[in-house]
């Protein structure tokens, strides 16, 4: 069955297939290629777009998917490859000889 529904489907256009199962009342949505997805106007205008740094500089960075009147989501720069390994590992109970031995063997960002 699917191998024929995709072999007529493989003949028409993306609109052509949409507007086929629209005649037949059958639920579908196009789905954006990530370009359009990026370029998407109701993001735009929903203000769902921030700038966040990173170490190969700043990029755009999508909101979380909810809008509190009054409270603006935390969009920290991302952080660096291994930039919090030692806190962490500390924090886990690892001792600081530990982390040295971890960053020696190469686990770990040495600095």
């Amino acid at each position: 069955m699917h191998d024929e529904i995709e072999g007529v489907f493989a003949k028409l256009t993306a609109a052509q297939v949409v507007e086929r199962l629209e005649r037949a009342e059958i639920a579908n949505a196009r789905l954006n290629t990530m370009q359009e997805f990026w370029e998407h106007p109701q993001l735009a205008a929903r203000g769902r777009w921030s700038e966040v740094d990173t170490p190969a500089g700043p990029i755009r960075a999508m909101k979380p998917p909810f809008n509190l009147s009054g409270f603006d989501p935390r969009m920290a720069a991302v952080p660096a490859l291994g930039e919090h390994s030692r806190r962490i590992l500390a924090e886990l109970g690892y001792g600081a000889a530990d982390i040295e031995q971890l960053a020696a063997a190469g686990a770990i960002n040495p600095s």
